[in-house]
């Protein structure tokens, strides 16, 4: 989750949030990949979780990652929270239960998103050892209760915590339980927000399919190969999900931001301290429904920008697209999301096929996917289909998409190798969900245990 911002400029009306969103076109040239992903901490010794304080702790890691990399610290109330890279060039931010964020530099290949993450996952290693943590690559705590979850010190989650059971059943799981891979991608006009936002708002149930990886909960299997997908179907419906309207042939910046200014509110920042204002919609808060919470009781750019963060539909417009239906997975998936996407998006003749083989995907039909992954995984039926045969033709478009980018290593090699591990689950017909109850009922023995050796980084 991105770092909250402070920009103190006073909102004049609608059009200046529309603009906010436009001022993210960018030329081709100025494209680059943003790569985030989250990791559980646990000890090696027992498989617990680890808490914020003490020697051992969470704080602890921040810490040595500080000394190690020279980051600016993100405080909140006193403690560390995270850091960020002093030229803006990355983060590195915690989820509320724990969960290790590293939000990448902006990049313009999936080689550098893969060395970025290799240097990420080296230097951690080297602070965490000593204290005995280690990192695990799946989408879905697979064995610690809520109750059992630690929660990190930080303002905003204490508000979330306390609004997400009022609006939905998974919220808390959501928030503490689940880990994902994401890209942030660019676009160079309103049309092409509108195209891409579109086929990967319909390929999102693909993507959720291709990377599911998280079928065990408490200890056990869960009977699903994506929880966090099936979590993501009940957590806060107002803010998440596959807005309608996106669909919509003629859907621009206002458009989303429309819906955006209806949707409820999780807080605002004043003098470094978080002011609950889940009682108000953006709008309300615009037409002057905060002069009893606040002393100026008007909202800044900084307050937009936060609220806009706080919006989770499955791909997510601010000044770039981020997308959002991977669970969290092995170090191969890190690379994989991006190649995924960028062959996809970044490519002129791929982002046409992708728009031409989706084009008359009915709302309907994308959220029924939606809803059969979870626990169907590739074989989730589409018309007179699978998402394992729609995953091949996508497949093929996206590494075409990379190798008419032509981006080259230092040994020459493009990035469609990327796509292996992508290539292998639709190749095989299983998920690595699959793979590991398969293990799970066989050489695991019935034991969630060896799952802390076989997905850790």
């Amino acid at each position: 989750m991105a770092r909250d911002t402070t920009d103190f400029s006073p909102i004049e009306g609608i059009d200046e949030l529309v603009n906010h969103l436009a001022e993210g076109c960018k030329p081709r040239e100025k494209w680059r990949i943003g790569t985030e992903h989250e990791k559980f901490p646990f000890y090696v010794d027992g498989h617990a979780p680890v808490p914020y304080g003490g020697e051992r702790g969470i704080r602890a890691l921040l810490e040595g990652m500080q000394e190690k990399l020279g980051w600016d610290p993100i405080i909140d109330a006193g403690r560390i929270i995270g850091l960020v890279e002093p030229t803006g060039q990355g983060a590195i931010s915690l989820e509320p239960g724990g969960q290790f964020e590293l939000s990448g530099a902006p990049v313009e290949t999936i080689h550098q998103t893969c060395r970025e993450g290799n240097a990420h996952l080296a230097q951690l290693r080297e602070i965490a050892e000593p204290l005995g943590i280690r990192f695990l690559g799946l989408g879905g705590s697979p064995k610690w209760t809520l109750a059992e979850t630690p929660k990190m010190p930080k303002s905003r989650y204490e508000i979330m915590t306390r609004y997400m059971p009022r609006v939905g059943r998974q919220g808390l799981d959501m928030m503490y339980r689940t880990c994902t891979i994401q890209v942030n991608l660019d676009f160079g006009s309103e049309a092409d927000m509108r195209r891409k936002m579109q086929v990967s708002l319909k390929l999102q149930p693909l993507a959720t399919a291709l990377f599911a990886n998280s079928p065990f909960t408490d200890g056990k299997p869960n009977g699903l190969q994506s929880w966090r997908g099936e979590i993501w179907r009940d957590t806060d419906n107002e803010r998440s999900g596959m807005p309608r309207f996106c669909f919509s042939p003629d859907f621009g910046f206002a458009d989303y931001v429309e819906w955006a200014l209806d949707v409820p509110m999780y807080f605002v920042i004043r003098d470094g301290h978080y002011h609950d204002m889940t009682h108000m919609t953006f709008r309300q808060f615009m037409n002057g429904a905060a002069r009893s919470d606040l002393s100026d009781g008007l909202p800044t750019m900084g307050d937009w920008a936060n609220h806009l963060s706080t919006l989770f539909p499955d791909v997510r417009l601010k000044r770039f697209l981020e997308m959002r239906g991977a669970d969290g997975g092995p170090w191969r998936r890190i690379c994989a999301l991006p190649a995924f996407w960028v062959g996809l998006l970044y490519d002129e003749e791929a982002l046409a096929a992708a728009d031409t083989l989706t084009s008359n995907w009915s709302y309907e039909e994308v959220v029924a996917m939606r809803d059969a992954v979870p626990a169907e995984g590739i074989g989730a039926p589409f018309r007179n289909t699978t998402l394992r045969e729609v995953g091949r033709e996508v497949l093929a478009i996206a590494r075409q998409g990379l190798k008419n980018r032509a981006r080259l290593n230092r040994e020459g090699y493009d990035e469609t190798s990327f796509l292996q591990t992508l290539d292998e689950v639709v190749s095989r017909g299983t998920s690595s969900a699959e793979e590991m109850l398969s293990a799970y009922h066989t050489r695991w023995g019935g034991s969630i245990e060896p799952v802390f050796l076989e997905y850790a980084y």
